[in-house]
C-alpha cells in the first residue's frame, strides 16, 4: 500500500502511525510537510520519504481580516497541490491512503489531484461562539466581531470535512463540536500513549539549577508548551502565594516557553510569564519557583515522575497530549472541571477536578494532596489505569488507527478522473 501523510508540522500527530507503517516493506510511506519543519525529523524513520515545501505569503492585509487566515490556507493549498502533481505526474506515483490535517489548508485540494485516494483527515477543533474557548475566560471577553470571525474561521476545516471519505478526532467532546449534520463522518480515535516508555519510576531524579529533586519529593508540576491563559496559566500562578504558605517545603516546577500557541497575544517583547510574576512580585518567595522552559522530552518524562501533584488547566479546549501523560506517568492530577478533561478524569477516581478560575481551591486541593500523599495513591494508580485501558498505544490506539487505515473506500464521493491541469497561477 501507498500512504500519503500530509501535516505541516509532520509528524504531529501522525508519528505512531507513519512509523508502524513504514516497518512494513509491503509500505510505501511519504510525508509532506513545511520544509523548515522537516529539517529536524530526517531520522524519523529511514523508510519514510520527506518531502517539504515552502511557506509562502498568508492572506493579505487588504483582506478583509474574516477571509485572511482562510486566504492564507489557500495559497498553502496551491503550494502542495504544485508538489504533488510534480510527484503524480513526473514520478508516476499516487497513494492509496491520504492522511491529512487540514488545519493550516493542506488538505483543501487533495481529491482534485488523486481523487481515487482514500481521504482521512484529522479534526482536532471546531470553533463556536460560545460554549468553547470563545467567551469562556471573563478576563477575555468575546466580542461580537470576535464571534463572527470564529464561525467563518472553519472555512478550511468545513471543505475538507465534505470533501473527504473520513475524518478523525481524538476525543468525544472535540468530535461533538463539529456540525450534527456531518458528525458520522468523524471517527473518535486518539493517536495514544506509550505507556512502557511513559510510566512511574519510583528511582526517578532530575536536576535544575543545581538542586536535585526526586521522586517522593515535595514537588508541584505545571506543564504547557506555552505559558498562557488558554492553558489556565493565569489561575496556577495565582494560586502560587497559597499554595506556598500552606506548604513551606514544596517546590514548584513550571515547564513551557514564553510564546503563545492559542488566544490573545501580547506586544512584541512581552509574555504571560512576565505579566503574572510582575503581577505578584513579592507574594511569591520565587526561590522556591522554577521555570525550566522547554525541555527535551526524557527530561519532561523525568519532571513527571518525581512530580508529587501534576496541575493541568484548559480552556474548554483541545485536550494536551501532557495531560494523558501524566496520568500515564502516576502522577496525582488535579485538573480544571472542564470539557475534554472531564471525558477523561472522574472526580476522586483517577484525578481531582478544581474550577479553572478558582485559584484559592486549586491551592488548597494541592496543599491537602501534598500533606496525605498515601491517601490519594489509589487514585495515582487509577490515573495509570485509565491510560492503560482506554488510551494505550499499542494495545488500543495504534491498532484501531490502522485498521482504520486499512479499510476499503466506499466510492461514493462525486469525483471524477480528469486531464492533468494547467500549472496553478498565484492569485
Amino acid at each position: 500500500m501507498r500512504y500519503l501523510f500530509i501535516h505541516q508540522n509532520f509528524p504531529g500527530q501522525f508519528r505512531h502511525v507513519a512509523k508502524a507503517l513504514a516497518d512494513d516493506p509491503d509500505n510505501q510511506v511519504i510525508a509532506l510537510g513545511e520544509a523548515a519543519n522537516l529539517q529536524a525529523r530526517s531520522a524519523l524513520h529511514p523508510r519514510i520519504r520527506l518531502l517539504g515545501y515552502q511557506r509562502g505569503a498568508g492572506g493579505q492585509k487588504q483582506t478583509h481580516h474574516y477571509l485572511q487566515d482562510f486566504e492564507g490556507h489557500v495559497r498553502r493549498g496551491q503550494t502542495v497541490v504544485r508538489l504533488l502533481l510534480k510527484l503524480r505526474d513526473e514520478e508516476g506515483w499516487q497513494p492509496d491512503v491520504i492522511v491529512a490535517h487540514p488545519g493550516w489548508g493542506e488538505g483543501l485540494f487533495l481529491k482534485d489531484v488523486f481523487p481515487q485516494a482514500r481521504l482521512i483527515q484529522y479534526f482536532e477543533y471546531y470553533y463556536h461562539g460560545t460554549g468553547g474557548d470563545v467567551g469562556f475566560d471573563p478576563q477575555f471577553p468575546a466580542t461580537l466581531d470576535d464571534r463572527l470571525r470564529v464561525r467563518l474561521k472553519n472555512s478550511t476545516q468545513l471543505h475538507s470535512l465534505v470533501g473527504c471519505d473520513q475524518g478523525i478526532s481524538p476525543t468525544g467532546w472535540q468530535q461533538s463540536r463539529y456540525p450534527t449534520e456531518l458528525q458520522h463522518k468523524i471517527e473518535v480515535i486518539h493517536e495514544g500513549i506509550d505507556t512502557q516508555v511513559v510510566r512511574p519510576e519510583p528511582a526517578a531524579w532530575v536536576e535544575i539549577n543545581g538542586q536535585r529533586f526526586t521522586a517522593g519529593d515535595e514537588v508541584v508540576t505545571y506543564i504547557a508548551r506555552n505559558l498562557e491563559p488558554y492553558r489556565g496559566f493565569h489561575t496556577f500562578m495565582r494560586s502560587l502565594p497559597g499554595l506556598l504558605a500552606l506548604r513551606p517545603g514544596v517546590r514548584v516546577i513550571i515547564v513551557g516557553g514564553d510564546r503563545v500557541s492559542y488566544g490573545e497575544r501580547l506586544p512584541e517583547g512581552q509574555s504571560w510569564r512576565q505579566r503574572y510574576c510582575a503581577e505578584l512580585q513579592d507574594q511569591v518567595d520565587w526561590q522556591r519557583v522554577f521555570f525550566v522552559g522547554q525541555v527535551p522530552y526524557t527530561d519532561y518524562l523525568k519532571i513527571l515522575q518525581v512530580s508529587a501533584a501534576h496541575v493541568y488547566l484548559t480552556y474548554p479546549f483541545v485536550l494536551s497530549w501532557s495531560m494523558l501523560e501524566a496520568m500515564a506517568a502516576g502522577c496525582l492530577l488535579v485538573a480544571s472541571d472542564t470539557p475534554p478533561v472531564t471525558e477523561v478524569i472522574e472526580h476522586a477516581h483517577n484525578g481531582l477536578l478544581v474550577d479553572f478560575f478558582d485559584a484559592r481551591r486549586l491551592a488548597d486541593t494541592v496543599a491537602a494532596a501534598l500533606a496525605d500523599p498515601a491517601r490519594y495513591q489509589a487514585l495515582r494508580e487509577q490515573a495509570r489505569q485509565t491510560i492503560v485501558e482506554r488510551y494505550d498505544l499499542k494495545r488500543v490506539c495504534l491498532p484501531r488507527m490502522l485498521d482504520l487505515l486499512r479499510r476499503p473506500r466506499t466510492p461514493d464521493l462525486p469525483y471524477h478522473t480528469t486531464p492533468a491541469p494547467r500549472p496553478l497561477q498565484a492569485p
